[in-house]
């Protein structure tokens, strides 16, 4: 319960820097608002499948460090929020893409990129493996070799990195994406290893003693804001207001009250 308190009030802490950034800031212009509520309020997409960016509270709420931003957001802006929820980034990405919502909280990938257009990333997120305890697989040099299957979340930013760049190991894709889908396919299919965010497969391995997640990484993943392409001024306008969040503090108390733990604030954009 300490622990919960001492975050509550270093959100608080931040949210009161946040709002000073904000007082200084020019009210955002015609074009802004146009760009990033075109009717007339923040459609935020936010994605479940992904538990260090978004949870829920005891009551369904929508919580963590990307509600927190798009509340923020919004209320510089003068307009009302909208969650619209989702559980998978590809899902999330889809309606970004296709202009159903007006930010989304992705992680930056050459591929989604064309699609629509980032800000520098907020934080810094472990893309790593995990296997089964006994496995002579050692870190994550060991798995891309011929005859390793990996268990990946479809569309996840790690499938289509690892599609990239594995050039032996096989990927066997859920159906769904999310942080720890692969892991019913690893479990269920008796792969080799599972692929996912580093939160997620601790989460799973605290309660199964059988599997153990490799202390490197295979992929540091940079999440960001995301507005559809076509949106400059929108886009423009959340560089700024990332670059803010992270230098007073705002993102650093959000993501330690969701209580997700040790996630790296991304440095400020040079």
């Amino acid at each position: 319960m300490a622990v919960s308190l001492f975050a509550g009030a270093a959100l608080l802490a931040a949210t009161l820097a946040a709002t000073t950034f904000a007082a200084a800031q020019t009210a955002p212009s015609p074009a802004v608002l146009k760009d990033l509520a075109p009717t007339g309020k923040l459609r935020a997409a936010i994605n479940y499948g992904n538990n260090v960016l978004a949870q829920k509270g005891p009551a369904g709420e929508p919580r963590g460090v990307s509600v927190d931003l798009a509340a923020e957001l919004a209320k510089r802006l003068g307009v009302p929020v909208e969650y619209v929820e989702f559980q998978a980034a590809g899902k999330s990405f889809e309606a970004l893409a296709e202009g159903s919502v007006d930010v989304g909280y992705i992680a930056i990938d050459p591929v989604r990129a064309q699609k629509a257009d980032f800000t520098a990333p907020y934080a810094i997120i472990e893309g790593t493996y995990m296997v089964m305890k006994d496995s002579p697989l050692k870190d994550v040099g060991d798995v891309d070799r011929p005859g390793v299957r990996i268990g990946i979340g479809l569309g996840s930013v790690y499938d289509l990195y690892l599609t990239r760049e594995l050039k032996n190991a096989t990927l066997v894709r859920a159906k769904v994406g999310g942080a720890s889908a692969g892991i019913p396919v690893f479990v269920e299919g008796k792969l080799e290893a599972a692929a996912g965010v580093r939160q997620a497969l601790d989460v799973y391995a605290k309660d199964h003693p059988e599997v153990r997640v490799m202390p490197g990484s295979f992929q540091q993943i940079r999440q960001a804001m995301t507005t559809p392409k076509g949106r400059p001024a929108g886009l423009a306008y959340l560089k700024g207001f990332v670059e803010e969040m992270k230098a007073s503090g705002f993102v650093a108390a959000s993501l330690k009250a969701s209580g997700m733990g040790e996630v790296s604030v991304a440095p400020a954009e040079k």
